[in-house]
C-alpha cells in the first residue's frame, strides 16, 4: 500500500513596517542612557562608576580585606562578572587595574600585587596579578550591613548590590574621574584628602560658606605625580562653575652632570604623562630641528630614587633658554582641563567645588542618620529581650513550673505572656534559653548590659534629635578618615601663570629676559618676586596681612642663580624665575609660595634662614646652636646644586645668618637669656669646609636660639619671649619684652654675654628671640599678625603677657 504524506502547513509571514528614523532614535536614546548612567559618569556621592562600585563591593563580600592575602585578579573579575556586572571581563579588569595604580589615583582603593602597569606600559593579564582591598576602601564600604544605603537587584535579580557606597571620605574630589559618555564627558582632577576633608567640615559648620572660603582649604588640585600648577585662574573657574583649564609643569632642576657639563633633571611630570612620551617628543623635536642645544636624554628612573630624566645640554647653550623650549615643545608642560560632570539624583550635572562638597555632605548626613536609626532599632530590640530575661530570672522557679505544666510550646508561650506580662518575642526567647544562663552571674551581666543599652539608646536618640550633633558626628568621622589615610600635598601651586609662548614652526632662540627683581622671604618661609622698575621701591602691605614679617630681601635678576642658607648648613641653588610675582605697590607675602617646596628641601626639620648671591664679595656670617660663629665670602663658594657652607658637629644646626661687613655687630641670644654682641671684624672669613670658631660661651644645658647681624648705625630692638621648658609647643603664649639694643653692652668673642630677660615663676627659658631693625613684626604659627609690647623695657626686666602664640618675628618690609 503506498504511504501518503501530509504536506506541511504554510508558514504565515509576519512583516511589520517600522519607521527607520523612529527606530534609530529610540535605540540611540537607550544606548545613550545606558552609557551615561551605567558606564561613563561617576555618582557625585561616592565618586564611583557602577563597575568600580561593583568591584569594591564584591571584593568586600569575598572578604579580601587588607589584613588577608591577595587573590588572583581573574577570580575577582569572574565573581564581579558572574554576579553583578553584565559586561566583558576586559572592562572589569581595566577598572580594577586603575583602582590599584598609584599614579592614576591620589588614594588607591585596591592593593595590587604584580605588574599593574605604568604610564608607558599596560598591566599583565589578570591571571598573573593579584589583588585585595586597600585600607582606604574599608572607609568606602563600611557599615553596608547597617541599612545605610539602598540595595537594588543585579542584572538577573538573583543578588542584591548597593546603589551607592557609604563613602566615609569625599572620593570623587580625592581621586577624580574621567569618562566619555554620549554627548558629554567628565574629567575631574584629584585633590588632597586632608584639604578636602577640612573644606567639607567647614561646610558642615558653615552651610552658607562661599566658594572663595572653601578655596582657603582646597587651594587647588593635588596630582599623584606631583608637578607644579602654573596659575590658579583656571582652577578658580573650575571651582566656581565646574569648568576650567590650567597649565601643569613637571618639577625640573638645572644640575651639573660632570666637569664643565650641565643638564636638566626632571623628577616629576604632569598628571598621566610618562617618561617615554617625553623622551619621544624631545627626540622628534631635535630631529625636526625645532629644539637645539640638547646632547643626550637618559631615563634613570628606578624604584629606589623615583623618576629621573636627565637631559644633557651642549656647551655654549643656556640651560634656562633650552628649558623654556622644552616647556613649549614637550609634555614637560601640559594642560589640564577640568569638566566636573557627575550624576546627582540620577541626572548628569556640571558641579563647582561647593556643589560637589554639598552633595557629599548631604549623602554622609543621610548615611549617619540611617545608621543611627538602624543601631537604635537593634538596641531597642535587644533591650526588650534583656528586660524579659530579667523578669524571668527574678521568678525562675515559677517560670519553670509554667513551662513544665504546659502541654506544648505554644501553650507555654501563651501562659508565660499571661502570667508574667511578657510580649510574644520575650516569651519565645525565654523558651529558647539555655539553663546555664539562669545563674546569679548571668543576672549581673544582664543588668550591666541593660544599663549599657539604655545609655547607648539615649545617646542615639540625642544624636538623631539634634542637627548640630549629627553634623558634629559626620565631621568627627571625616577627621578620622583624614587622619588615617591623608598624606602631605605633592603638587606645588603657583599663582603666576607661565608666559604665553609665541607660535613658531621653526627653531627659535628664546632668551629669558634677565630683568632686575627682588626676592622677598617671610619668616614663615613664603617667597615672592617683586619686579621693580628703575626708581621704584618696595611698599609694604597693611599690617594685618598674613606672613608679613620679613626674614630676608635680596636684590637680584630673574635668571641669576641665588642661594638659600638652611639650618643644616647647606646652600641650595635656585633662580627667582618661577616665583610668584607681586606688584611693588602692595607686597602681600600670603600670595607667595613656600620656598622649601619650591627648591625641594628633603628634611622636614630643615628651615631656610637667609638668601645670598654667589657673585657677592661681602662676607656672610653664621651662628650655630652650640655657639659657633663663622664668616664666609659667597663669591668664593663653588657653585653646585647644593653645598655645605659650614662644617658642623653632629646635633648642631645653624640658627641665623646675615651679611656681615667688618664694622657690623654679631649678636647671640641663648635659651638661658644671655645676649652677647661683638664686632664682626674679630671673625676672619674662612672657606666652606671650615667649622668656624667659638662665638659665645654657653651655660649648662643652654643653647643659642637666635643669631643676628646688625649694621653699626642700626637703631635696633631686642625682642625676647619667655616660657617653660616642659610646656608643649604652641599651647602657652608666654611673656614678651622689647628692649633697645643700645642698653646691652658689648663684650668680647667667646664670652658669656649679659642678662637679656628676667624669668618669673614658672618660666625657665627663652622660647624665642629676635634682634633687628625696628619696627619688629610678630606672626603666629599660621602667619597671622601678633602684637608685641612697646619698646623701652629694661634689658634685664621681665616680659608682659601677649595676645597669642608667636611663631616667628621679623622686620617690616623696607625696614
Amino acid at each position: 500500500m503506498p504511504r501518503t504524506t501530509t504536506p506541511p502547513e504554510p508558514i504565515e509571514e509576519r512583516i511589520q513596517d517600522i519607521d527607520l528614523s523612529s527606530e534609530m532614535q529610540g535605540s540611540f536614546l537607550e544606548y545613550a542612557y545606558s552609557v551615561i548612567y551605567s558606564r561613563a559618569l561617576p555618582d557625585a556621592r561616592d565618586g564611583l562608576k557602577p563597575v568600580q562600585r561593583r568591584i569594591l563591593f564584591q571584593m568586600a563580600e569575598m572578604g579580601l580585606r587588607p589584613d588577608r592575602g591577595h587573590v588572583k585578579s581573574a577570580r575577582v573579575v569572574g565573581d564581579v562578572m558572574g554576579k553583578l556586572h553584565p559586561h566583558g571581563d576586559s572592562a572589569i579588569y581595566d577598572a580594577l587595574v586603575r583602582l590599584a595604580q598609584p599614579f592614576a589615583l591620589r588614594l588607591p582603593l585596591v592593593d595590587g600585587h604584580g605588574n599593574f602597569g605604568s604610564l608607558d606600559d599596560g598591566p599583565a593579564a589578570s591571571r598573573y596579578t593579584e589583588a585585595r582591598l586597600a585600607p582606604s576602601s574599608l572607609a568606602l564600604t563600611e557599615s553596608l550591613d547597617e541599612d545605610v544605603v539602598d540595595f537594588v537587584p543585579n542584572y538577573d535579580g538573583q543578588f542584591q548590590q548597593p546603589s551607592v557606597l557609604p563613602a566615609a571620605f569625599p572620593n570623587l574630589l580625592v581621586n577624580g574621574a574621567s569618562g566619555i559618555a554620549v554627548g558629554m564627558a567628565t574629567n575631574m582632577a584629584p585633590h588632597n584628602l586632608i584639604e578636602v576633608v577640612a573644606a567639607a567640615i567647614h561646610l558642615l559648620e558653615h552651610p552658607e560658606a562661599t566658594t572663595e572660603e572653601l578655596m582657603e582649604f582646597v587651594p587647588g588640585p593635588d596630582f599623584p605625580s606631583g608637578g607644579i600648577v602654573m596659575g590658579l585662574d583656571g582652577v578658580r573657574d573650575a571651582y566656581a562653575n565646574g569648568r576650567g583649564a590650567f597649565k601643569v609643569r613637571g618639577k625640573v632642576s638645572i644640575e651639573p652632570l660632570g666637569p664643565r657639563r650641565t643638564g636638566i633633571v626632571v623628577t616629576e611630570l604632569p598628571y598621566m604623562v610618562g617618561p617615554e612620551r617625553v623622551i619621544e617628543k624631545i627626540r622628534d623635536a631635535v630631529q625636526a630641528k625645532k629644539l637645539q642645544g640638547i646632547s643626550d636624554v637618559n631615563d634613570l628612573t628606578d624604584r629606589n630614587h623615583g623618576m629621573r630624566i636627565q637631559i644633557g645640554i651642549k656647551t655654549g647653550f643656556d640651560p634656562n633658554a633650552v628649558l623654556e623650549q622644552l616647556y613649549r615643545l614637550t609634555p614637560i608642560e601640559d594642560s589640564f582641563s577640568i569638566n566636573n560632570v557627575a550624576l546627582v539624583d540620577g541626572q548628569p550635572r556640571t558641579l563647582g567645588l561647593k556643589e560637589l562638597l554639598s552633595v557629599y555632605v548631604r549623602h554622609r548626613l543621610e548615611v549617619v542618620t540611617r545608621r543611627s536609626q538602624y543601631r537604635l532599632a537593634r538596641r531597642e530590640e535587644r533591650l526588650h529581650l534583656v528586660e524579659g530575661l530579667l523578669i524571668a530570672i527574678l521568678d525562675i522557679d515559677e517560670v519553670i513550673q509554667v513551662i513544665r505544666s504546659s502541654d506544648d510550646s505554644e501553650q507555654a508561650r501563651t501562659r508565660l505572656q499571661s502570667v508574667f506580662d511578657l510580649s510574644e518575642r520575650q516569651a519565645e526567647y525565654i523558651l529558647e534559653l539555655r539553663l546555664r544562663r539562669l545563674t546569679k552571674f548571668s543576672r549581673i551581666e544582664l543588668e550591666t548590659e541593660r544599663d549599657a543599652l539604655l545609655a547607648e539608646i539615649a545617646a542615639l536618640q540625642e544624636l538623631l534629635g539634634s542637627e548640630v550633633l549629627l553634623r558634629g558626628q559626620v565631621a568627627t568621622e571625616l577627621d578620622a578618615a583624614a587622619e588615617a589615610y591623608g598624606t602631605p600635598r605633592r603638587t606645588l601651586l603657583l599663582n603666576a601663570a607661565p608666559p604665553k609662548a609665541r607660535a613658531s614652526k621653526g627653531p627659535v632662540d628664546t632668551q629669558i629676559a634677565d630683568s632686575p627683581t627682588t626676592v622677598v622671604l617671610s619668616t614663615t618661609g613664603r617667597a615672592v618676586r617683586v619686579d621693580l622698575e628703575p626708581g621704584q621701591e618696595l611698599s609694604p602691605a597693611t599690617r594685618r596681612s598674613k606672613h608679613d614679617a620679613i626674614l630676608a630681601t635680596l636684590p637680584t635678576t630673574t635668571r641669576t642663580e641665588i642661594g638659600a642658607v638652611t639650618t643644616a648648613g647647606r646652600v641650595l641653588r635656585f633662580t627667582a624665575m618661577d616665583l610668584p610675582s607681586v606688584p611693588p605697590a602692595s607686597v602681600h607675602l600670603a600670595a607667595g609660595v613656600p620656598l622649601r617646596d619650591y627648591i625641594g628641601l628633603l628634611d622636614k626639620s630643615e628651615r631656610i634662614l637667609a638668601l645670598l648671591r654667589f657673585d657677592d664679595d661681602t662676607p656672610i656670617a653664621l651662628g650655630t646652636r652650640t655657639g659657633v660663629v663663622k664668616r664666609v665670602v659667597p663669591s668664593s663658594l663653588t657653585i653646585k646644586p647644593e653645598l655645605e657652607i659650614i662644617g658642623m658637629k653632629p646635633g648642631d644646626a645653624v640658627v641665623g645668618a646675615g651679611t656681615a661687613t667688618d664694622d657690623a655687630e654679631l649678636v647671640f641670644v641663648t635659651s638661658d637669656a644671655q645676649l652677647l654682641h661683638f664686632p664682626a671684624s674679630g671673625v676672619r672669613p674662612q672657606g666652606a669646609p671650615a667649622g668656624g670658631m667659638a662665638g659665645i660661651k654657653l651655660g649648662a644645658k643652654a643653647e643659642v636660639i637666635a643669631f643676628s647681624v646688625l649694621a653699626q648705625d642700626d637703631d635696633a630692638l631686642v625682642v625676647t619671649v619667655s616660657g617653660a621648658a616642659g610646656m608643649i609647643a604652641g599651647t602657652d603664649a608666654g611673656r614678651a619684652k622689647s628692649s633697645r639694643f643700645a642698653e646691652f653692652p658689648g663684650k668680647g668673642r667667646a664670652t658669656g654675654g649679659v642678662r637679656a630677660h628676667a624669668f618669673l615663676k614658672g618660666e625657665d627659658r627663652l622660647t624665642l628671640a629676635w634682634v633687628g631693625v625696628e619696627p619688629a613684626l610678630a606672626v603666629g604659627p599660621d602667619g597671622s599678625a601678633r602684637e608685641l609690647p612697646e619698646a623701652g623695657a629694661k634689658r634685664d626686666g621681665s616680659g608682659q603677657p601677649i595676645d597669642g602664640v608667636i611663631g616667628s618675628i621679623g622686620a617690616a618690609l623696607g625696614g
